[in-house]
């Protein structure tokens, strides 16, 4: 691997655990970086999610803070997430790579209008509560949105969480990334066995995640988030654009 590949994967992994752990979009920064270095769609989604499980690793050893107490919360919250992860790893994998790279821009886009909207969902949420059984329900279908390709999946939970419970950001944005590591974890395992992961580029990633994903907490509990949020969804818009294009040509 050229030097240059080395850093852009390192530095998308780093964007990656930032934005993962800050917003819940770890995907719209790593997964491009992946695609730059010329892995093709699949081989980077798959990669994608190996390397972000260092995500989960870093936000945990962070926010020990915002996480202490919620032990049985989080295995309830976990268990239903790897289900659907599951779930969506065997999906992506009966998807023929055609349609995957019809299906990837509009998830980008999707993702980057759900963050541009967060606030409004946050306000929505503050007045209404969820029943667990649907607060499962809702869990298990975004982890399997998660296996599948992920983009903003961590917005989602956000969104979800902050209807269930009425807590600090820190506190749900530190659950929302442990829940989809759960997911991603349950993704890898089948990605490991039989998908075509690069794990060079994969281990590369995941160093930057690390980093990326430690720094994430502490910058959420000290900074506002919401220009870094607003840019983050104006380039998923650009990138979903592209990928359409290239999906096309």
């Amino acid at each position: 691997m050229r030097v240059g590949d080395a850093f852009v994967l390192v530095l998308g992994g780093v964007g990656g655990g930032l934005t993962g752990s800050m917003a819940g979009l770890a995907s719209l920064a790593s997964y491009p970086a992946l695609l730059a270095v010329g892995l093709p769609p699949i081989a980077a989604n798959v990669t994608n999610t190996v390397a972000l499980l260092s995500n989960t690793v870093g936000t945990a050893v962070s926010a020990r803070r915002e996480l202490r107490g919620h032990g049985r919360r989080l295995v309830r919250l976990c268990a239903v997430a790897a289900v659907g992860g599951l779930a969506g790893a065997v999906l992506l994998l009966a998807t023929p790579s055609s349609a995957f790279e019809r299906i990837v821009p509009v998830l980008v886009a999707l993702g980057a209008v759900l963050l541009l909207l967060r606030d409004q969902l946050r306000r929505w949420a503050g007045h209404r509560s969820m029943p667990t059984v649907a607060l499962g329900l809702a869990i298990c279908l975004i982890g399997v949105y998660g296996g599948y390709f992920g983009a903003a999946a961590g917005v989602l939970v956000l969104a979800v969480l902050s209807v269930a419970a009425t807590e600090p950001l820190a506190v749900t944005n530190a659950i929302k990334s442990i829940v989809l590591g759960a997911s991603n974890l349950a993704a890898a395992v089948i990605y490991a066995v039989v998908a075509p992961v690069n794990w060079a580029a994969a281990g590369l990633m995941a160093v930057g995640c690390l980093f990326g994903s430690w720094l994430g907490p502490i910058l959420v509990r000290r900074i506002p988030e919401r220009p870094l949020r607003v840019a983050i969804a104006l380039a998923a818009l650009g990138l979903a654009v592209y990928l359409w294009w290239q999906a096309g040509n």
